[in-house]
């Protein structure tokens, strides 16, 4: 019956008719319009039928491709797209199923044309929205497909270009198609991350110099590309009715956007794919878009020059969402973990990259990934100074152990500091604080009972690791801004970036200063005082000098003489060289000018007096050069603090002082000393009064002025780390040492009292002028009460404690019997020993009371 109706057209089912009637005797006359519009007009009113309209079609279309009939295979997409376009009715899933049936029978094809051709009514079917879900297609082949087109390595050089850019369009096609449909196969799975991602970094990557050949050139070579030898000629498609017959290979939308197609590369249309798809990727599917990328670069090596990967890290960034940055740094992070024991060169260039990524993300939302990128750098800073100690990924070196290159590792090294300082730039003020405090609690410090380690080169790890950790800290802390120095130095923060101070390592002294200027700093005067000089107008520095608030003013009294004590042993450093003097002169101008009240201005000139009698006296045997620069160090900054205070006498004395070394001693000014080449002397022994600056002479013009004269006739002492720290720790010796001091002030076994003495003007004046010797006295008194409890055996301290809580505890008894008094017993009295009477307290619960009393 089927071959009777097949050989009679008459009796041929009416769609087939339909279908046959569009393609014309002679495929260059192209698609006959007018029957299509009775195809289209009747799958409109029998959707029922369009399913066996689109098995049809695809039936002649595979019967044209293997008969190398490429014409009327052209006639039957342009039916497809044109069916497509019109019909969205229920039944479209069974004619979608036929229609990509035929675009994978194109994309199988060895032609290059006829490959576009699919791709470019696939791409025209991405941008159809159905009415209805389908909860059974897939689009694997094709995304596996569009993949392989889109690293084609063909020889022409037009036609390999045109096949990666249909590649990209079909993938860029089954995103937008499946992305937003939850019932669609998922794309976002790592089985088709991987597929699309690479693809699209291996055009972004392979940028053609060459201009992107014309759309279709001449569409004649294209139809004669399809002719084969073998095939009749009336099956080739003549030039001059090409551009009919393949109108859909690529046919412009508009005249108006040609120019623009033409200049478009691969790069370019991978580049807006991949934005395309970071931009519509979901909190929970980042990942898998990131790890390809991650994958890709690893693979083709594209760490070490890093300018595509920072490339390509910083579309990823501009793409996603911002609350999704952290994931993306998270991602960068674990994949710097990973590769923990690869080439420093690799490890480098995945630090630069997660330093942009992290500036980009910092404008958005970094979220809880603060601390942890800083952890994750910093550990591969001490992973790396293990590595350039030990030579090697294990530890130690054998056969076949990859050798490390040391500089290489330096250049990880400074790779991590800065990306640690460019991220903490862009950190509000409370953020950056917590790191701060955070990279603080990472430096290792000295101890007695941890020895410390070397490695191979001599040097010591731990060292290594500080220099590192400061670094990083001085990264951080430039162009910190703080209005209160108690929450920018904190307590903890300062002790132990103080301890670090005092090291014999003069590297590490330099960055504790440097640091410390950082933080002090707040209206950028760092850089005025870079040099040391004596200048006779500091007016032309042009400073900016804010009143002191009461935060600084609580800050320099609980933390000043903690201060002073370092930079003074900071001074008597035998390694200073010409940059710890500026840094010194530039920590001592700070303060003056950021943290300076009239007490703190005469500290700090006692402070620098007792300088000068360091380098004077020379009881540290220190070099000719390290007292010229003290004496230097001194000229200036009294010469800086006497123009600060504008008190005239104060100012005459200090002018006086330097013109007199200048035509005896210009050793000790700083334009002689802190030179390339220091113009020194040989002898310092019997330096004359009038080079000096004499504190006697400067406490009468400043007490004149409403200084305190009499704190500064008193020479500076330094005070002890342990009497600091007194202040601001609580410690069970802390607590002993009070019990201590109390009881020694006030023992019971004083019972002899002191006459009250009179008190008269002269008393009072007595006081004042000794308190300043009472309070260094007292001082000494508490430090060796400290000593005492910290150094002395502990059978020794628990002896004392011990008769020390019985004798209070006696006493305590004493004051009890006097003060509390037994009620009257109800029982009456008792009659004791010796026949005394001796009243007996009954409890109150024992007590029996008259009825009366009962309620």
């Amino acid at each position: 019956m089927y071959g009777v109706c097949g050989c009679c057209g008459a009796l041929r089912p009416r769609y087939k008719r339909l279908v046959d009637n569009i393609f014309p005797e002679d495929p260059e006359d192209g698609l006959v319009k007018t029957n299509m519009e009775k195809l289209t007009f009747y799958a409109l009113s029998a959707p029922e039928k369009l399913d066996r309209i689109g098995a049809y079609l695809s039936e002649r279309l595979i019967r044209d491709v293997g008969r190398h009939r490429y014409g009327y295979v052209c006639i039957a997409m342009e039916a497809l797209d044109q069916l497509l376009m019109a019909c969205h009715c229920q039944s479209i899933n069974l004619f979608v199923e036929s229609f990509l049936k035929m675009v994978a029978k194109l994309l199988e094809s060895e032609k290059p044309n006829l490959q576009i051709l699919g791709t470019n009514s696939f791409v025209k079917f991405a941008n159809i929205e159905e009415d209805t879900p389908s909860y059974h297609r897939s689009y694997d082949f094709f995304v596996s497909r569009f993949s392989e087109m889109c690293h084609s390595s063909h020889e022409d050089l037009e036609i390999k270009t045109k096949i990666r850019m249909s590649g990209i369009k079909g993938l860029q096609g089954v995103v937008r198609k499946t992305v937003n449909d939850e019932l669609q196969a998922n794309i976002w799975d790592p089985q088709h991350m991987d597929k699309i991602v690479p693809s699209l970094l291996f055009n972004l990557q392979h940028v053609e110099e060459a201009e992107s050949a014309s759309k279709a050139g001449s569409l004649g070579t294209l139809a004669l590309a399809f002719c084969q030898p073998s095939v009749p000629l009336k099956v080739c498609i003549p030039e001059g009715k090409a551009a009919m017959v393949l109108g859909s290979l690529g046919r412009s939308p508009s005249p108006l956007q040609a120019p623009e197609k033409e200049k478009e590369n691969p790069a370019e249309l991978a580049e807006r794919c991949l934005r395309e798809l970071l931009g519509r990727a979901a909190f929970g599917n980042i990942k898998n878009a990131i790890k390809p990328v991650l994958i890709h670069l690893d693979n083709h090596s594209l760490w070490e020059p890093k300018v595509f990967a920072i490339r390509c890290f910083k579309i990823i960034m501009y793409s996603i969402q911002p609350q999704h940055s952290h994931l993306v740094i998270q991602q960068l992070l674990s994949h710097l973990d990973a590769n923990s024991r690869s080439a420093a060169t690799v490890r480098a260039g995945i630090v630069e990259v997660l330093s942009e990524a992290a500036v980009i993300a910092a404008t958005g939302s970094v979220g809880p990934t603060v601390l942890e990128m800083f952890n994750t750098l910093l550990r591969q800073l001490r992973l790396s100074i293990d590595y350039a100690l030990t030579g090697s990924y294990d530890g130690a070196i054998s056969l076949g152990t990859k050798i490390i290159k040391e500089h290489e590792e330096r250049m990880f090294q400074e790779a991590v500091i800065k990306t640690i300082g460019s991220f903490a730039s862009t950190l509000p003020t409370y953020q950056r604080s917590e790191v701060i405090l955070f990279i603080m609690s990472k430096v290792p410090l000295p101890s007695l009972h941890h020895p410390m380690e070397t490695g191979r080169t001599g040097e010591n790890r731990n060292r290594l690791t500080q220099i590192m950790l400061l670094k990083s800290l001085l990264q951080v802390s430039t162009g910190f801004q703080s209005n209160n120095m108690m929450s920018a130095l904190p307590s903890n923060f300062l002790d132990r970036l103080l301890s670090t101070a005092l090291m014999e390592d003069a590297e590490i002294r330099l960055f504790v200063l440097e640091i410390l200027i950082s933080f002090i700093d707040r209206h950028g005067n760092r850089h005025k005082f870079s040099t040391i000089s004596t200048l006779s107008d500091i007016s032309v520095l042009k400073l900016k000098v804010d009143k002191c608030s009461r935060q600084d003013t609580i800050f320099m009294k609980k933390h000043s003489q903690q201060l002073y004590r370092h930079i003074y042993l900071s001074c008597k450093e035998e390694t200073n060289i010409r940059k710890h003097y500026e840094a010194l002169y530039g920590l001592l101008a700070l303060i003056s000018i950021e943290l300076a009240n009239e007490e703190v201005v005469v500290d700090l000139i006692r402070l620098v007096l007792a300088v000068q009698d360091v380098a004077q006296v020379n009881e540290e045997n220190l070099p000719v050069y390290n007292r010229c620069a003290l004496y230097a160090l001194g000229a200036a900054y009294l010469n800086l603090i006497s123009q600060l205070t504008t008190v005239p006498a104060f100012c005459q004395h200090i002018h006086e002082v330097i013109e007199t070394r200048k035509k005896e001693a210009p050793y000790m000014l700083p334009e002689d000393v802190f030179v390339e080449r220091p113009r020194l002397t040989h002898n310092l022994d019997g330096v004359v009064i009038e080079l000096l600056f004499r504190q006697s002479k400067i406490s009468e013009v400043l007490g004149g002025s409403g200084y305190n004269a009499d704190r500064l006739c008193v020479p500076y002492i330094p005070q002890l780390t342990d009497e600091d720290r007194l202040s601001k720790r609580k410690s069970i010796g802390e607590t002993i040492s009070l019990q201590v001091e109390v009881e020694s002030r006030n023992s019971p076994e004083k019972e002899e009292r002191v006459p009250a003495e009179e008190i008269t003007y002269e008393t009072l004046k007595k006081a004042i002028v000794d308190s300043v010797a009472v309070e260094e006295q007292e001082r000494e008194r508490r430090r060796q009460v400290v000593e005492k409890f910290q150094k002395a055996p502990f059978e020794e301290i628990a002896a004392h404690c011990g008769a020390r809580a019985s004798l209070l505890q006696s006493k305590l008894n004493q004051i009890f019997e006097i003060t509390i008094r037994p009620p009257p017993s109800p029982s009456g009295t008792i009659t004791a020993a010796y026949g005394q009477p001796q009243n007996h307290s009954i409890p109150v619960y024992e007590m029996k009371f008259p009825d009366l009393c009962v309620y």
